[in-house]
């Protein structure tokens, strides 16, 4: 008897021992991917990924498809889908209505917010004869990765995006 209650005494402490070591394991790997986080936001070099859209007009739509934004801190490029109202037409023969922006002049701005940050990306080539013209995104950052950013064009209805923020990757 004596020893069927050290054994369970034993295995007791092997499974509170177990569960301490994977809650410590578990807490610092995300303690390891917010400072990762906050390492891309702080040297600009990311990319939000997009899973859902969110027109102003319709419900959401998830996207099945790699829609992502690579924010550097010479360059910015998007490739975005858009749902919504145009109000300039696209030029005849135009296939191709989605956000795409590929610009090395632009001005950034990142505000610690809570726990996160606001960023807010204004591209400096505006083109108003441009039926795709973006004038501003508007990326929050949640200090897990989480992000949602809204898209401001000059033509068209504002959209927003919910996704989340990864490292680029070196080509």
């Amino acid at each position: 008897m004596k020893i069927l209650n050290k054994i369970a005494l034993l295995a007791a402490f092997i499974f509170i021992g177990v569960n301490v070591s994977f809650a410590q394991t578990k807490a610092e790997k995300k303690a390891a991917k917010q400072a990762e986080i906050k390492k891309m936001v702080e040297d600009q070099n990311f990319v939000f990924k997009a899973n859902y859209a969110l027109p102003m007009r319709g419900g959401t739509r998830p996207l099945t498809s790699d829609y992502d934004m690579t924010i550097t801190k010479d360059t910015i490029v998007s490739f975005l889908p858009y749902f919504g109202r145009a109000y300039v037409a696209p030029p005849p023969g135009t296939t191709d209505g989605g956000i795409k922006v590929n610009t090395t002049k632009f001005t950034y701005s990142s505000v610690k917010k809570g726990s996160g940050w606001n960023i807010t990306i204004k591209p400096k080539e505006k083109n108003i004869a441009d039926w795709r013209d973006v004038q501003t995104f508007n990326l929050s950052i949640s200090q897990d990765g989480y992000g949602s950013l809204q898209v401001i064009s000059s033509n068209r209805d504002p959209i927003s995006f919910n996704g989340y923020v990864e490292a680029r990757k070196s080509k």
